[in-house]
């Protein structure tokens, strides 16, 4: 497996719809940002609650947990893997994304981020468009022979989604 390069993304993007909306500001040397969408899972005791950060104030708490969506719709083809990996300056301010971060070959849809605030005593903002991690694409020697798009039980998902189990 090799990581696919910033022209590469590029071309992707704009031939196979990798990533959208696509906007080359975004675009790293061997990544792309991605930014949060409109709205986010709460955890509660009684389980979710949606609330939409596209209104500037929602800070989330020390210790609190999160589900939230990328903005972009990914297009994930069966020639490649992607990882989503936290922005170092948004793992430096406290933020820590859960460890589910493969994104399958195959897969369509906005990606799913589980996110915490591992501060002890700050809270922390969470804005509709701000740049949280970024996507790393790798070239698979192979395609499968299943790809998430035959598999996947999160496909063409929209928004932040709570397991299925």
């Amino acid at each position: 497996m090799a990581t696919i390069a910033d022209f590469q993304i590029e071309h992707l993007a704009k031939t196979k719809e990798l990533i959208t909306p696509y906007n080359q500001e975004q675009l790293n040397p061997a990544s792309y940002d991605v930014t949060l969408g409109p709205k986010i899972l709460i955890e509660e005791r009684e389980g979710w609650r949606e609330v939409d950060i596209s209104i500037p104030g929602f800070h989330i708490g020390p210790g609190a947990f999160v589900l939230a969506a990328t903005a972009e719709i990914v297009k994930i083809p069966a020639f490649l893997e992607c990882t989503f990996q936290l922005k170092s300056s948004r793992g430096r301010e406290g933020y820590e994304h859960a460890l589910a971060g493969y994104i399958d070959p195959g897969f369509e849809g906005q990606v799913t981020l589980e996110l915490t605030n591992l501060n002890k005593y700050h809270f922390l903002p969470l804005q509709a468009g701000m740049r949280i991690g970024q996507l790393r694409f790798m070239k698979m020697d192979q395609p499968p022979a299943r790809p998430y798009s035959v598999t996947g039980r999160y496909q063409g998902d929209a928004g932040p989604v709570p397991s299925k189990g």
